[in-house]
């Protein structure tokens, strides 16, 4: 054959040595064009392909709200901007839902998420649903984050419609620490504000609060409030807490007085961590503590945010489980991360059964240095002769009242049943 003729489906100027004797063969209704279409599919195909298999740019970020499926992230970089986002379907097949306070990685989806398909069921009319979502037009996306105001402030109907968007959870990272009630995650501070006077300190309900720290693994601050009311009393608190190996702020939120070393204090923890990971902390006490107040007077510009986000979450006062973190920026330009709900003032501390109540003594600092040194392996620290952690106890090394809160809270404790326990630490 010579060369440049041929099977016209070769293309007629191929090297003899390239058409195979298949080629050869007289057409039967083949059209010509055939070879040639099928080629520029491949290729589209192939470039599609490439395109999908570029590395996508993963952004770490703070989950700072969570509502129907959909999450709000920011970064530190930029924690101005809120990125809305949704999980992967890989995470909920794993059982792994974002929760706020999560450090996560986020990446614009390019693709459909395969882990979307077995959460999917058909509608009458043929279409699907996204998981999570509602029926509407398949291409209606968002890539652009929503700056400025967070989504809450403009109504939870605003967050909680089903929008589908493009920004996506693609990992959690390793969490610090997880609490059931208010649901917040990798909380590193938990800010306990004691009124002096006004109403009177109840030492039983800090008490607790310290305890659901330490099994949480957060470090416990006292601020003892309205210290200018009862010196003396202010005074004792400190007292008892600085005893205990706990950080105490005397201070009274509304004249101002001790606010400024609890302001240098955030400023100090809210330099970037080593692992460069977010520090966050939260408010928490009884109904007139003072804890609104108290932000106030630490972060003049929070006021018109809380408020705003007050109004538009509350269904009626203190009822809401909801968390949100807002970024505060310090003075020494870190950020501290503040997680704000009416869910810190009402603490579950019923849920004190998540860890056994022998174990109780070890959510005491001031009983460590006794652990193990009892006559009794199994000593509960109650009334026990040679009892080390009540020797210490009259020698002065540790306040009647945090050994009373003690003894309170292993007795309620004590009577939970234990499979009601198992249930609960789940």
């Amino acid at each position: 054959m010579p060369y440049g003729q041929g099977n016209p489906r070769t293309g007629g100027n191929l090297r003899p040595e390239l058409v195979s004797p298949r080629a050869s063969r007289p057409e039967q209704g083949i059209f010509p064009e055939t070879r040639s279409v099928s080629f520029f599919i491949v290729i589209v195909l192939d470039r599609r392909k490439n395109k999908m298999d570029e590395p996508k740019e993963k952004i770490r970020g703070i989950v700072t709200r969570g509502v129907g499926g959909l999450y709000g992230v920011r970064t530190a970089e930029d924690p101005d901007t809120e990125i809305l986002c949704r999980a992967r379907g890989i995470l909920r097949q794993k059982k792994t839902s974002p929760t706020v306070g999560d450090d996560v990685w986020i990446e614009l989806s390019d693709a459909r998420d395969p882990g979307e398909e077995a959460a999917e069921e058909p509608e009458e009319s043929g279409k699907k649903t996204p998981a999570g979502g509602h029926a509407g037009p398949a291409n209606r996306r968002s890539r652009k984050p929503i700056r400025g105001k967070s989504a809450i402030e403009r109504g939870e109907a605003d967050f909680d419609r089903g929008v589908d968007v493009d920004w996506v959870i693609d990992a959690v990272d390793e969490r610090r620490s997880l609490m059931i009630r208010p649901p917040v995650a990798n909380l590193d501070y938990l800010f306990a504000v004691i009124p002096c006077a006004s109403p009177e300190p109840d030492l039983l309900t800090a008490d607790k609060l310290t305890v659901i720290a330490e099994n949480y693994g957060i470090e416990c601050v006292i601020a003892v409030n309205k210290a200018d009311l009862d010196p003396g009393r202010a005074e004792e608190i400190r007292r008892i807490y600085g005893t205990a190996g706990l950080r105490v702020f005397p201070l009274s939120a509304a004249s101002g007085e001790g606010v400024d070393e609890l302001r240098a204090y955030l400023c100090e923890i809210s330099r970037s961590r080593s692992d460069g990971r977010h520090v966050s902390g939260a408010f928490a006490g009884v109904s007139g503590a003072g804890k609104s107040t108290l932000m106030t007077a630490l972060f003049p510009d929070l006021k018109l945010a809380t408020g705003s986000v007050s109004r538009k979450i509350e269904r009626g006062r203190h009822t809401t489980r909801h968390v949100e973190l807002f970024p505060i920026r310090m003075e020494t330009g870190g950020i501290f991360w503040l997680a704000d709900t009416p869910g810190f003032s009402m603490l579950d501390f019923t849920r004190f059964d998540f860890f056994p109540y022998d174990e109780l003594a070890s959510s005491f600092r001031e009983f460590d240095d006794c652990l193990g040194k009892c006559r009794y392996t199994k000593c509960t620290h109650l009334r026990e002769e040679g009892c080390a952690v009540l020797e210490k106890l009259r020698a002065g090394g540790i306040a009647p009242s945090r050994h009373d809160s003690y003894v309170r809270i292993w007795e309620e404790q004590r009577k939970v049943p234990e499979w009601k326990r198992k249930q609960n630490a789940e």
